[in-house]
């Protein structure tokens, strides 16, 4: 899954404690009466000489503020994912428009966005399978999230019309496991390799249902804060990026444990 690095803050820790004890010295040495809210050019020369000296000796600070600011925002981003997911809940677990595999009337709920041209949810593809199947209580969700180019949606599109034929499974496998860029022609060659018959399902591709449900979970990713494939959910925390079978067991008898 691709992330983007965040920009370190031009304010950091040391910078800050610096100036208000440079402030202090400077404003000692006024006389009463002579002292101004801002500080002349020959002050602030002071201070930013300070804080640069401060800073020249003791460079460490620079990454400690940045891990703690860092390390602040993902917490924030965390609280406000369960936030999200708690107010989204339904849409996200519940709707009946997506497709289900595993025990439909499982216990625990994962939820998987994901892409079909997405190297990183085809590696994480066995693992899956192996969780579902070690699992006889799970309820496994498939949320079809294309958003790497023209043919990830033609590639959703057909997958979800396959449900009409009642191949979604079956599709939907083969189109993981392929391996290399896909097009119309791969798609339509998977899909009858699978018994699909591929004039109806592209006729059954463009039915409104097929693409509300895409269009649904676009936008659900997007309250969600999902920027990538694949991600993620167990029980109320969004894990983003691919993640091994073991991650994926703890997580899920953690999300089992909370009810």
């Amino acid at each position: 899954m691709r992330r983007l690095m965040r920009p370190a803050l031009p304010f950091l820790r040391s910078a800050l404690l610096a100036l208000p004890v440079a402030a202090l010295a400077l404003s000692a040495a006024t006389p009463a009466g002579a002292q101004s809210a801002s500080f002349d050019g020959n002050q602030k020369a002071a201070i930013e000489k300070i804080v640069h000296d401060y800073l020249m000796e003791h460079p460490e600070v620079i990454l400690q503020a940045v891990d703690a600011m860092q390390e602040r925002q993902k917490t924030a981003e965390a609280e406000q994912a369960r936030k999200a997911l708690t107010e989204n809940k339904q849409e996200l677990l519940r709707n009946p428009a997506d497709p289900v595999i595993g025990n439909p009337q499982g216990d625990v709920t994962v939820v998987e966005f994901f892409d079909y041209q997405c190297g990183y949810c085809k590696a994480v593809q066995a693992d899956t399978q192996s969780l579902i199947k070690g699992d006889p209580k799970l309820r496994f969700v498939l949320k079809e999230f294309p958003i790497l180019g023209p043919a990830s949606l033609v590639a959703s599109k057909a997958a979800l019309a396959s449900r009409g034929q009642g191949k979604y499974v079956e599709f939907h496998n083969a189109l993981m496991a392929q391996r290399g860029q896909l097009d119309e022609a791969v798609i339509m060659r998977l899909a009858k390799s699978v018994g699909l018959d591929t004039d109806r399902l592209k006729k059954d591709m463009e039915s409104p249902d097929v693409l509300k449900v895409i269009a649904a979970n676009q936008a659900l990713a997007e309250k969600l804060n999902i920027r990538g494939t694949p991600a993620f959910v167990f029980g109320d925390e969004l894990v983003p990026g691919a993640i091994k079978l073991d991650d994926m067991k703890r997580l899920t008898d953690a999300a089992r444990a909370k009810g």
